[in-house]
């Protein structure tokens, strides 16, 4: 099991790192921004739809490297996707991360990487941030806010 922790904090610290679609979409069609008042995390989530696919998607802003690293990861498995398969994945990653304790489902892929963060109660919301960001963008919400 040891291995395959460390395996899941290379993909973090990875994704931390160097980040995919760390940039913004100037004329995309549903962005949103996400907050934690608590830890100072904020994201700004773009992404490009086409008829119900899922074109482009990309971020900005600041945060921990848990935050960072889960819109990065984000990203790169929403791209391609329909609007409501990445509500599905979303929803996933939060029932992962926030719901009773069971095994992921292997459909996350390196997604279940954030697993991880339940080890670390304060660290949960800088993973979830940045998905609830993208709903709210899916849903034509501005904003979003986490707090405890």
């Amino acid at each position: 099991m040891s291995e395959l922790s460390d395996l899941y904090q290379e993909i973090i610290l990875d994704h931390n790192k160097r980040p995919r679609n760390f940039r913004e979409i100037p004329s995309c069609t549903c962005v949103a921004e996400g907050n934690n008042p608590l830890c100072g995390d904020e994201v700004k989530v773009f992404v490009q739809l086409e008829s119900e696919k899922i074109t482009d998607v990309a971020f900005s802003g600041h945060g921990c490297a848990i935050s960072r690293a889960s819109a990065s990861m984000m990203t790169a498995k929403t791209k391609g996707r329909t609007r409501e398969e990445a509500r599905e994945m979303s929803q996933a990653v939060r029932a992962m991360l926030l719901g009773p304790e069971v095994e992921p489902p292997r459909t996350l892929g390196d997604l279940v990487a954030l697993s991880g963060v339940r080890k670390f109660p304060a660290r949960i919301k800088c993973a979830v941030l940045p998905w609830h960001t993208l709903e709210a963008a899916l849903d034509g919400e501005s904003a979003v806010t986490t707090e405890e």
